[in-house]
């Protein structure tokens, strides 16, 4: 999330109470986790095991919980808990905005597009021209559709991210403060869930094509003219190159990469990053044919069986 303008460490800092190391007027532009972060950006860490990778990400400004050495270039925010810091900046600058109308009087919506009865959107967001939006569609605050889309009924687009901090009374929601971005010339089918960034941007490409019944976790990007059957599920900070096809049931691990024009058939199960250009079956995947292989002599052990035991009498 960018913030709507630039704001500096000491400000930030005084918004939570916290020690800070660096300029006071060192220059901050907006927050995001981990995954997502670019210059500019605040992200936080609260586990040894990951400080080296937050200082040395993109992001210039790290709320962290103990005092380390600043890499050069970089300010460090010193809180006891980063993760409830963190959640209390993108609360307070993207608070949650209940709507009462079926579109949201922030929201904006092209020309030609049709609203049935019963789709929703919600503030801040945007729908190009010539959409249709079928009934029971969700479209949460702060997403934008492109032109000449299809949403089938009872869609939900902008769900918050399913992301929880595990903490000793429970489960600690992380607050949502993403987006979803769909291109041109999309259609999902009824009853997909496309979730928002936590605080980045979950992205469909042009041209891509959703059967009813699929899930794209948070901060996914699915590039362009993508087909994906009923029933595929994909975890979040995913990325899939153009032209891709996923078959039924497919289910697509976190944090990886499916290369251009890759095809996974049905009822596999991703469980790292795949080539592009090839074709894979299997749980976990591997090469369609190689698989269609061993799935074809592993029908033969009665037989191989069979003849060992026939050569020990």
């Amino acid at each position: 999330m960018k913030f709507e303008q630039q704001l500096t460490l000491s400000y930030i800092a005084s918004l939570i109470h916290a020690k800070y190391i660096g300029r006071d007027d060192f220059p901050v532009l907006g927050i995001n986790e981990i995954h997502k972060v670019e210059n500019g950006d605040i992200t936080f860490v609260d586990h040894p095991k990951y400080y080296d990778k937050a200082l040395h990400s993109a992001a210039t400004i790290v709320i962290i919980n103990k005092e380390v050495a600043c890499p050069e270039g970089k300010a460090l925010i010193i809180s006891d808990d980063p993760f409830r810091d963190y959640n209390f900046i993108t609360r307070h600058y993207r608070p949650f905005e209940p709507s009462m109308s079926q579109v949201h009087p922030t929201a904006k919506v092209g020309e030609g597009t049709v609203l049935m009865q019963g789709s929703v959107v919600g503030a801040h967001s945007k729908i190009g021209k010539n959409c249709i939006i079928h009934p029971g569609v969700v479209i949460y605050d702060h997403c934008e559709i492109g032109n000449d889309v299809i949403l089938h009924a009872n869609t939900v687009i902008g769900a918050d991210a399913f992301y929880f901090k595990r903490r000793p009374e429970g489960y600690d929601k992380m607050h949502t403060c993403g987006r979803v971005i769909i291109g041109d010339k999309v259609e999902i089918g009824a009853c997909c869930t496309i979730d928002k960034g936590v605080s980045g941007d979950t992205v469909v490409g042009s041209g891509t094509k959703l059967d009813n019944h699929i899930h794209i976790g948070h901060d996914t990007v699915v590039g362009r003219n993508c087909l994906f059957a009923a029933h595929v599920g994909i975890a979040g900070v995913v990325t899939i190159e153009d032209d891709v096809i996923l078959w039924g049931q497919v289910g697509v691990q976190k944090d990886l990469t499916i290369g251009k024009g890759a095809v996974v058939l049905g009822q596999s199960g991703v469980g790292k990053s795949l080539e592009p250009g090839k074709t894979y079956f299997g749980s976990p995947t591997s090469d369609a044919r190689a698989k269609m292989k061993e799935l074809a002599l592993l029908k033969r052990l009665p037989e191989v069986f069979e003849f060992l035991d026939k050569q020990d009498d």
